[in-house]
């Protein structure tokens, strides 16, 4: 059975930040995700994972000024101090939270520019150093460009070349089935092909990227093929819910842990 990490940047918004560990907890689940952790301390993040018995699947790096359309540095030749700045930032939070794998963003650049792949490869080669010094897996997600237009990193076949290419022990495919479905299509051929590379799955609905069911996925299919293809990774949960993130959680009732009523 997948294991599920509700992805607390997008969901449980009911609740304040902190205080979405113990909603998802008491919502059945396991394990979490999220975006950035860099408002909180170190220590408020990894003492919400302990009191509320969660593992904590993944976190990105600090991409730059998010609000103002920066999506990380990888691929940005004039940011190279910018990259190893940001993993210095995320060090802390990786000691304190006990994470083994990291985001790394490409940023937004011309994957066509020479000089931005040859950043691009350079910052994912300094971030897989620095981070297996650590035993943390550094994955690179290729991202739609409906979503965020201009991002380097919007080819899975690109992320899949350089991936076998670098041979790095700790580089991994962050696969976002979302993101795979609006890119190529084709995602149960391409989880098969690609799984010895994958560290890291995430899910949504498509087009509306809401609760994973209905629409052009057939999730319950697809959970099936992840147990089939041996996948004993996280499946991060980052999605928008319609409503309610509890209301919503119809979808991950079979698979929830035991319940108990969430907290308001």
């Amino acid at each position: 059975m997948p294991r599920f990490a509700a992805n607390l940047t997008m969901m449980f918004n009911e609740w304040s930040f902190l205080d979405r560990f113990a909603a998802a907890a008491d919502a059945g689940f396991a394990n979490v995700e999220f975006l950035f952790p860099y408002d909180h301390p170190p220590e408020a993040i990894a003492d919400r994972l302990k009191s509320n018995g969660l593992t904590l699947a993944l976190f990105n790096l600090p991409p730059g000024n998010w609000d103002a359309g920066e999506k990380g540095f990888a691929a940005r030749p004039d940011h190279f101090t910018d990259l190893q700045n940001s993993i210095k930032q995320a060090l802390p939070y990786v000691a304190a939270t006990g994470v083994e794998r990291v985001h790394l963003m490409s940023g937004i650049a011309d994957r066509n520019d020479p000089e931005a792949v040859k950043s691009f490869r350079r910052g994912v080669a300094w971030a897989a150093e620095a981070l297996a010094k650590e035993n943390v897996d550094v994955v690179i997600e290729p991202i739609n460009p409906r979503d965020v237009p201009g991002y380097f990193l919007n080819n899975f076949d690109f992320a899949r070349d350089l991936i076998n290419e670098m041979k790095l022990p700790n580089l991994k495919l962050q696969f976002d089935i979302y993101h795979r479905q609006i890119v190529n299509g084709d995602v149960t051929i391409a989880l098969q092909q690609m799984m010895p590379m994958i560290g890291h799955i995430q899910i949504a609905s498509v087009p509306s990227r809401n609760e994973p069911a209905g629409e052009e996925l057939n999730y319950p299919f697809l959970f099936e093929e992840l147990d089939r293809l041996g996948y004993s990774g996280f499946v991060g949960c980052e999605y928008r819910p319609k409503g309610k993130t509890v209301d919503g959680l119809g979808w991950f009732a079979p698979y929830a842990k035991e319940k108990s009523g969430v907290r308001s």
